[in-house]
């Protein structure tokens, strides 16, 4: 039996201009099981971001239930809530004036519940895991490159050791070489620690490499939620123009010759 780590029922996303309201999300259903590598796909002003940032807590929906982690979404702001789920944001996000040491350990530090060199320790545990070296830990964010960023963040994301792990665009930015590397290392955390990966990309290769399932929004919802061959198997506009174009028969002959497993 499956277990779910995100359930969303009946979610509305309404934003306001003036006068003018536009309803992004209606009726909304998607669930997260435990263990899966999940992306969602969409067109663009389909709220694939905003889903992400509901989720995490940091937005909340006009109508609806979102349950993270067996609690309501909204508590995840909470003191020790929300170690529970990591995000990774699309640039980093990383501290301009911290260290990459200062940056990775800054939600232990938040705590004020550990002593500082337990939290360096872990601090550099979580560097390495992500395949950085020891001496990049004094290096500033204006020195790293932009596959560097991305494994800072990520090991900022996993420094209290969520069950869930959030993506924002995880490869974008990135040349072709350093994604696929950024791809391998997020698949064998994956495997590793026993995540559970909700992600948005746009970005093909990095779709079929990691995905177990593939939820497609359009017309305000998830119009399919399963295994990448199924979704693109599924008969809509969007999913024939974003799936079956060059780009997309280039990423499903990789499908094919590489199949991805849990």
């Amino acid at each position: 039996m499956t277990e779910a780590v995100v359930e969303i029922k009946k979610l509305w996303t309404v934003f306001m201009n003036g006068d003018k309201e536009t309803v992004i999300h209606k009726d909304l259903d998607l669930t997260v099981e435990r263990g899966e590598v999940l992306s969602l796909v969409g067109g663009s002003g389909t709220g694939k971001t905003v889903l992400l940032r509901q989720m995490l807590g940091l937005e909340h929906p006009a109508k609806g239930e979102i349950t993270v982690l067996g609690k309501p979404a909204a508590e995840l702001g909470k003191r020790g809530v929300a170690s529970r789920v990591g995000m990774l944001f699309q640039q980093g996000a990383l501290f301009s004036a911290f260290t990459v040491l200062e940056n990775i350990a800054f939600p232990l530090r938040e705590l004020k519940t550990l002593p500082p060199a337990l939290i360096r320790e872990a601090a550099m545990v979580k560097l390495q895991m992500v395949g950085l070296a020891p001496d990049a830990a004094d290096k500033m964010p204006s020195d790293l490159s932009g596959g560097m960023i991305k494994r800072v963040a990520l090991a900022r994301a996993l420094i209290m050791d969520p069950p869930l792990l959030l993506l924002d665009e995880p490869t974008a930015g990135l040349d072709p070489e350093s994604a696929d590397s950024f791809c391998t290392l997020l698949r064998a955390l994956h495997k590793g620690m026993g995540l559970t990966v909700v992600m948005v990309t746009h970005d093909l290769d990095t779709l079929f490499e990691l995905s177990t399932r593939i939820a497609v929004l359009a017309e305000q919802k998830v119009i399919i939620n399963d295994e990448p061959k199924q979704v693109v198997a599924f008969p809509h506009p969007f999913i024939h123009e974003f799936f079956l174009g060059e780009r997309g028969q280039r990423a499903m002959a990789l499908l094919r010759e590489y199949p991805f497993t849990v």
